[in-house]
């Protein structure tokens, strides 16, 4: 474990030297995580009679949580009978219904009796604090919540966006808490059994401490029972003992009855927490990191677009292959003419789109101050983004990937530009992708059956992601 004896920028130095991080998921795991993006759910849900319940359990671990300043304007607010609005956002293990989020839904609707909640899903599959970062203001913070359980430890950990997520929810909700919940991976369970915290954690831990937030490591009992031969980490229900719990089929999304164990983690923090003294946080540090990411958000593109040549604003109930991401994009802004246009003006240094993929999605060319773009791309520890420099001939940006096969996905790529003001227009691209060069072979029947449904060029954009700020 991490003493409080190292200095806070010596530790963050520290991780971020690792190795390009000691830890990096398995490009089998990174695409369970990309394959699970497939529609939206409702922002809001409501508990259903069949949640199963959840103890918090005899078991016992003083680093399971942290409780440093706790959570002392959600506890006054559940004790007041007002209502209380909690939200989750993640990854999809947050998104899906039983990975732990129904669970402690209904564990603190029968806790806090004198509480009316309202409930928030804000997940998104196989997406991580980047994405988060730009769409935390939409899906979370406009609804006022209370409370917010952020999970991302398994969809990269990036900790620049984390910090970003952290202090637009100071800046914009000061009210409300914010609690760190750590899910982990196939194989992580090694850390804790070690008595140590996965690398990825730790990043995430620095800003639970700078910012003094509650945060709480999920999979402790479950790495303890694997290690006790009571649990199996990846499987089946074929393949597991009469008397072992079977955590995962995939070694990330849990069972009902993993995902009952990570809420049993919850309900022992709420119980920790709530017992511990209560600091109200001050006003907003400094950034430990980077400020970079205060300023993400998401805008409607029909909203953005200054000039608009062959775009149309569809809903997207109306359409059904696109009715199932209208809790994310009620409208999208879709071309299917090479040539099509729109352009928009921001102040700042980074752009992108979070649109939906499917068989028959083209390609977009971006112009930045009329002049055309090549994308290069590019990593910085887990976030990946493309670099624009000019050009003489704009690179199009395929939306078409190996998970459109026969189905259709959200998804999101960012662009850097220099920081600065900037007129950026984005054309459909005439250009076709190999498609079927794109698909693995096991994934290419539709597309050998069907291909009049993938030789076509259509853009179903839902948002423009932006790191700055709009100007008209």
């Amino acid at each position: 474990m991490v003493t409080n004896k190292i200095g806070m920028k010596a530790i963050l130095l520290g991780c971020l030297l690792i190795s390009t991080m000691a830890f990096s998921q398995e490009s089998a795991d990174r695409d369970k995580i990309a394959a699970s993006q497939t529609g939206a759910s409702p922002i809001y849900f409501a508990l259903a009679a069949n949640i199963p319940k959840v103890e918090p359990g005899n078991y016992t671990n003083e680093q399971e949580c942290i409780v440093r300043a706790g959570l002392p304007r959600f506890f006054a607010k559940v004790n007041s009978g007002k209502e209380v609005v909690v939200a989750f956002i993640g990854g999809s293990i947050t998104q899906s219904d039983f990975g732990y989020r129904l669970q402690t839904a209904s564990y603190m609707e029968q806790t806090y009796t004198q509480a009316k909640f309202r409930w928030i899903n804000a997940g998104v599959s196989g997406t991580g604090t980047e994405l988060g970062a730009f769409r935390i203001q939409e899906h979370v913070l406009n609804h006022r919540p209370d409370l917010i359980f952020i999970e991302f430890a398994v969809n990269g950990a990036y900790p620049d966006g984390m910090e970003g997520m952290i202090r637009q929810t100071i800046k914009l909700n000061p009210d409300a808490e914010i609690c760190l919940i750590y899910t982990i991976l196939n194989g992580q369970s090694a850390f804790y059994q070690k008595k140590e915290l996965p690398p990825n954690i730790i990043r995430l831990e620095q800003l639970a401490a700078y910012y003094e937030l509650p945060s709480v490591n999920l999979g402790m009992e479950a790495s303890s029972l694997e290690a006790s031969e009571k649990l199996i980490w990846k499987g089946s229900s074929q393949t597991i003992g009469q008397h072992q719990i079977l955590f995962s089929e995939d070694g990330i999304h849990p069972t009902i009855a993993g995902g009952n164990l990570y809420a049993a983690a919850i309900a022992r923090a709420f119980k920790k927490i709530g017992a511990a003294k209560q600091l109200i946080k001050g006003q907003l540090p400094k950034p430990l990191i980077t400020s970079a990411w205060d300023e993400a958000t998401m805008v409607d593109p029909s909203i953005l677009a200054i000039e608009n040549n062959g775009w149309q604003l569809i809903p997207t109930a109306a359409n059904p292959n696109l009715k199932k991401f209208s809790p994310w994009f009620p409208n999208v802004l879709t071309a299917n003419k090479p040539g099509a246009s729109f352009s928009f003006r921001f102040k700042g240094d980074t752009i992108g789109i979070f649109d939906i993929g499917g068989p028959e999605v083209g390609q977009l060319e971006w112009h930045i101050d009329g002049k055309p773009v090549k994308l290069s791309k590019e990593k910085q520890g887990s976030f990946s983004y493309y670099q624009a420099t000019n050009a003489a001939i704009a690179d199009a940006l395929n939306r078409f990937n190996a998970f459109c096969n026969n189905r259709y996905r959200g998804q999101f790529d960012v662009i850097k530009v220099p920081a600065g003001e900037h007129v950026v227009t984005c054309n459909l691209s005439g250009q076709q992708a190999d498609k079927l060069g794109i698909l693995p072979e096991d994934k290419r029947a539709d597309i050998v059956k069907n291909p009049e449904k993938y030789n076509q060029t259509v853009i179903y954009l839902g948002r423009i992601l932006l790191r700055g700020s709009i100007l008209k």
